[in-house]
């Protein structure tokens, strides 16, 4: 089961050491020896050397921190690591669809004035966000978080050039032609292909474990860190639009609710496991905080 998907998925080191730093590493206190890092990674294919090259590039883009203690090595998220590693979560683990008022936040951005280096991050990161390239200097959003957007524009130093905005329609909801809106900013169909794959690779894990009697907390952990990994890497390419922005019978709930039933029944195992691996700067592992506990509206 588990060597099946390790085949099927194209993991890159850097991509599942930030899966693992935000499903298993920060809801314990978001500091680890680097070498229980490594034996823990171990059985997902990775080596040491890639491992540390990994949290080498994860430092110099100031995600982490390191610090000494004797001969260790301990990595910690930094200020701004963690606020990103806080949205991430939010779009991970919540259970229920967001209202919305209708509203639309709008950036309009000083694109020529801007250098490459430096818009080609502020649209990387807007994207991750979920914001819809419209053209010509304008993205938008039907929700969007103010505060991080500040915060984003903040850590870049653009605030003086980039306009930010809501707006609404004029007209009623029901006949506001929003699609028009949907269909220039993103790819519905692409950004649906990867719920449809990961409902492909997973569906079949589902039963595989209903069916099990008992699975070893190791296969627990493995299993637990491919589905957030294949779920996660669906679901950040989906600016998570309102329900009725959405064509009929969207790929995106299905999946969510995959997610969520295979979540709920092996994380207890998984749980196990890491806290037989992962040492921190304070020794074993301590227990996930009540953020973690309240995922998906409560673990059970």
């Amino acid at each position: 089961m588990v060597e099946d998907i390790l085949a099927d998925l194209d993991i890159k080191a850097r991509s599942l050491l930030v899966t693992i730093w935000g499903d298993c590493i920060a809801p314990h206190g978001r500091t680890v020896w680097l070498g229980s890092l490594i034996e823990l990674v171990s059985c997902l294919g990775l080596n040491e050397r890639a491992v540390r090259t990994s949290v080498f590039r994860l430092k110099n883009e100031k995600i982490l921190v390191s610090s000494q203690k004797g001969r260790k090595s301990f990595y910690t998220l930094t200020g701004s690591g963690q606020l990103r590693f806080e949205e991430a979560t939010k779009r991970i683990y919540s259970h229920l669809p967001e209202a919305w008022d209708g509203k639309w936040t709008l950036l309009f951005t000083g694109r020529r004035e801007m250098k490459s280096s430096l818009k080609k991050k502020l649209y990387s990161e807007l994207h991750w966000l979920g914001y819809g390239d419209l053209g010509s200097g304008i993205l938008a959003h039907p929700r969007g978080n103010v505060s991080s957007i500040q915060h984003l524009l903040e850590d870049l130093g653009v605030e003086d050039q980039v306009a930010v905005m809501q707006a609404a329609s004029i007209a009623a909801p029901e006949k506001t032609p929003a699609h028009i809106m949907v269909k220039k900013g993103w790819n519905l169909e692409e950004i649906e292909s990867g719920y449809k794959d990961f409902i492909e690779s997973f569906a079949p894990v589902l039963n595989q474990i209903k069916n099990e009697q008992t699975i070893s907390s190791k296969t627990a952990f493995l299993l637990r860190i491919l589905a957030v990994h294949d779920y996660r890497r669906a679901l950040l390419q989906d600016p998570r639009l309102p329900d009725r922005l959405l064509p009929e019978g969207w790929a995106g709930a299905d999946a969510r609710q995959l997610f969520h039933d295979i979540y709920q029944l092996i994380w207890r195992d998984a749980e196990s496991y890491l806290t037989q691996i992962l040492e921190t700067e304070e020794g074993q592992l301590p227990e996930a905080s009540k953020e973690f506990l309240s995922r998906f509206g409560g673990l059970k």
